[in-house]
C-alpha cells in the first residue's frame, strides 16, 4: 500500500483533476451502483456534505438510535447542515428500525401545520457502529427506502462499514444501496487505508457535493497519493471475512470467560462490564488499549489483528484481568485496539 502511494500518478484534484482520485471515484461509484462518487478526507465530511445537500434549514431528519450522524459527528448535521435530528427506535434489533416504526413517525407528521417540523430525510447506517456492527439485510433496506419514499423523504446511507455488511451477507455492495439518494463509504476502517472516504449519488448530486466539499476545506491537491491507498484497500475487501471470523472467536472466548457478549455479525464485538473505568485501567495494564462506546465494551477487529493476537488477548484477559471488573451488573463500554 505504501509503495502504491509513493508511485501514484497525481495531478491537481482541485484545478484539473487527479487521475488516481478519478479512478478511485469511478470504481467506488460502480461498486455502489451509483452514477458518480466523490473522494473526501473523512466519513464525517462525506455525511455532512450529504446532509447539507438534502436538508433545508429547520428540516427534521430521522436516523436509527445511536447512529453515527447523531452521536459521533459533533452536531455537524445541525450546525452545518441546519437539520433537526430525531432518533427512531430499532425494534427489529440493534441498529435496525422497522418499516412500521418509520411509517408511524412519517404519518404523525402528515397534515401538520406550517410551523411544525418538516421531515425530509432518512439516514440509515449499515453496518451500525454503536450496535456492534449490526447488518441491515438487502430486503430490509429496500423496505425502509420504499417507506421513506412513500412518505416523501430522501434517503442517505451512512455506509462507512458497508463493505463489512456486503461480505457478511455475501452480496455485492450495490445490493445494499438500492434506492438511496446518496451513500457514504469509508476506506480506512476494516479495509485499512490510512485516510479516505467517498460520497456517491447522481452526477448532479456529486457536482453539488464537490462545491460543498471545497467550502468545507476538503479539496486537496495531489490527492492521488491518498487515493492509491484506497484503491489497494478495495482490492482487499474479501479479506474482511477473516476479520469477522476473528471477531467471532474473540466473542466466544470472552463469553467463556464470563463476559456478556452477543455473537457479532461483522468485526465489532460488544460486551458489558461491571466497572468501565476499572476495566479500562486493567486492560491498559495489559497493553490492551480500549475506549467506551454506547454503554458497552467495544472490541474492533481489523486487518492488523490476527488470530494469534486474538488468542494472546484472551490469554492475558483470562489470567490477569480481575474477574470482579468483568462480571456485569450494569451496562458499560469500551473499544479494544491491540
Amino acid at each position: 500500500m505504501r509503495a502504491a502511494m509513493a508511485g501514484a500518478e497525481v495531478g491537481d484534484n482541485v484545478l484539473d483533476g487527479d487521475p488516481t482520485v478519478r479512478a478511485l471515484e469511478q470504481r467506488t461509484a460502480q461498486l455502489l451502483g451509483k452514477p458518480a462518487a466523490l473522494w473526501t478526507p473523512s466519513g464525517t465530511m462525506a455525511n455532512v456534505i450529504a446532509l447539507c445537500l438534502h436538508l433545508q434549514r429547520g428540516d427534521r431528519f430521522l436516523a436509527p438510535r445511536d447512529a453515527h450522524v447523531l452521536l459521533n459527528e459533533l452536531g455537524s448535521a445541525a450546525w452545518l447542515a441546519g437539520g433537526m435530528p430525531e432518533a427512531i427506535g430499532t425494534d427489529l434489533g440493534p441498529g435496525r428500525p422497522s418499516p412500521h416504526t418509520l411509517e408511524r413517525i412519517i404519518s404523525a407528521g402528515r397534515n401538520a401545520p406550517y410551523y411544525a417540523l418538516r421531515t425530509s430525510l432518512l439516514c440509515l447506517e449499515n453496518t451500525h457502529n454503536a450496535a456492534g456492527g449490526a447488518v441491515i439485510p438487502a430486503d430490509e433496506h429496500a423496505q425502509l427506502v420504499a417507506t421513506a419514499r412513500d412518505g416523501g423523504l430522501s434517503v442517505h446511507l451512512d455506509g462507512a462499514r458497508l463493505w463489512n455488511a456486503a461480505v457478511a451477507l455475501n452480496v455485492p455492495p450495490a445490493a445494499l444501496t438500492v434506492g438511496a439518494d446518496s451513500v457514504s463509504v469509508c476506506f480506512s476502517k476494516g479495509l485499512g487505508a490510512p485516510v479516505g472516504s467517498a460520497l456517491a449519488g447522481s452526477a448532479e448530486f456529486i457536482e453539488h457535493a464537490r462545491r460543498t466539499r471545497q467550502m468545507l476545506g476538503g479539496g486537496v491537491r495531489q490527492g492521488g497519493v491518498l487515493a492509491a491507498s484506497c484503491l489497494k484497500a478495495l482490492d482487499r475487501m474479501d479479506e474482511l471475512a477473516t476479520d469477522h471470523a476473528n471477531a467471532a472467536r474473540l466473542a466466544s472466548g470472552l463469553s467463556d470467560l464470563g463476559w456478556d457478549v452477543p455473537t457479532p455479525q461483522t468485526n465489532i464485538v460488544l460486551g458489558a462490564v461491571a466497572d468501565v473505568e476499572r476495566t479500562l485501567h486493567s486492560l491498559r495494564e495489559l497493553d490492551i488499549l480500549a475506549m467506551p462506546m454506547a454503554g458497552r465494551v467495544r472490541f474492533v477487529v481489523h486487518r492488523a489483528i490476527t488470530s494469534a493476537v486474538i488468542e494472546e488477548a484472551l490469554e492475558r484477559i483470562s489470567t490477569e484481568l480481575p474477574s470482579s471488573a468483568v462480571h456485569s451488573t450494569s451496562q458499560a463500554g469500551m473499544r479494544l485496539h491491540l
